[in-house]
């Protein structure tokens, strides 16, 4: 056992009792009710520690922490630790007084939990040193060892699915929107089409019968208009068109007529 080697404590539980067992006359395994429970010989503390693979199964007193006994335990499931036949609080422990003596005695615990408790940290151990024993195995003779082959075999194909991957931003040409004004799209004309006609301005006649006078863009004028031409009084013929419009019943006929031409309802 190495020097540098520290002790770690793995369990600990303050009540605990100990029991003189009789001789085991066959291999039939121990019976905590040949025991006497009620009396039992001794009762304190136990704590279960580890240095290195052993563990040590120690009965130590509960207020001044005396060593009682010391059961060292080198494997598990073993004959230093055994178990009842007829109870899961029992077992029987085989303790050691350091000159080469040796005795067994039986130990049990009033709650079912602590008994668990003591079971499992002796098992958590012993797997602890078994992995460890077969790292160093490992370290020694790496070759071996299990090899990771990562190439691919004959045949052996992989799928990737990159449906969900997404366009990365500034890649591509961009698509031209169009123009909007007030939230609104503004078509392009129909091919072939004419194109649509100039409202005049407020204070302007447009004449019955006639598509709207279009500004003519001066030549050499640099792209200049001319000025709108100025409205035509009315004539007779416009007159008599809008005639039967101007005539109504009632308080309506009073009303003014626009000088402007247009009628007014």
């Amino acid at each position: 056992m190495e020097a540098s080697e520290y002790e770690s404590v793995l369990c600990v539980k303050p009540e605990v009792h100990v029991y003189r067992i009789p001789p085991r006359a066959t291999n039939r395994g121990y019976r905590a009710s040949e025991w006497q429970l009620d009396q039992p010989s001794w009762s304190g503390r136990l704590r279960i520690t580890a240095k290195g693979q052993v563990a040590y199964i120690k009965l130590e007193d509960r207020t001044s922490g005396e060593l009682f006994a010391q059961a060292p335990v080198d494997q598990f499931p073993g004959t230093a630790v055994e178990s009842v036949t007829d109870s899961s609080r029992y077992f029987v422990i085989r303790i050691e007084d350091g000159n080469g003596r040796r005795a067994f005695i039986g130990i049990g615990f009033v709650d079912r939990g602590d008994a668990f408790d003591f079971n499992v940290a002796l098992q958590d151990h012993f797997k602890w040193v078994k992995q460890q024993c077969e790292f160093a195995k490992q370290a020694q003779n790496p070759d071996q060892g299990p090899k990771l082959d990562l190439g691919f075999k004959e045949g052996q194909t992989i799928k990737l699915n990159i449906a969900n991957i997404k366009k990365k931003e500034g890649t591509g040409s961009p698509r031209a929107r169009p123009a909007s004004t007030g939230g609104l799209s503004l078509l392009p004309p129909p091919p072939g089409g004419k194109t649509s006609t100039l409202i005049p301005p407020p204070g302007e006649q447009l004449s019955t019968g006639r598509s709207p006078v279009q500004p003519v863009v001066a030549p050499g004028t640099g792209g200049a208009t001319e000025s709108w031409p100025q409205p035509k009084p009315a004539t007779a013929a416009t007159a008599d068109i809008w005639g039967d419009f101007t005539k109504s019943t009632g308080s309506a006929s009073s009303q003014p007529q626009s000088g402007t031409g247009w009628v007014q309802f």
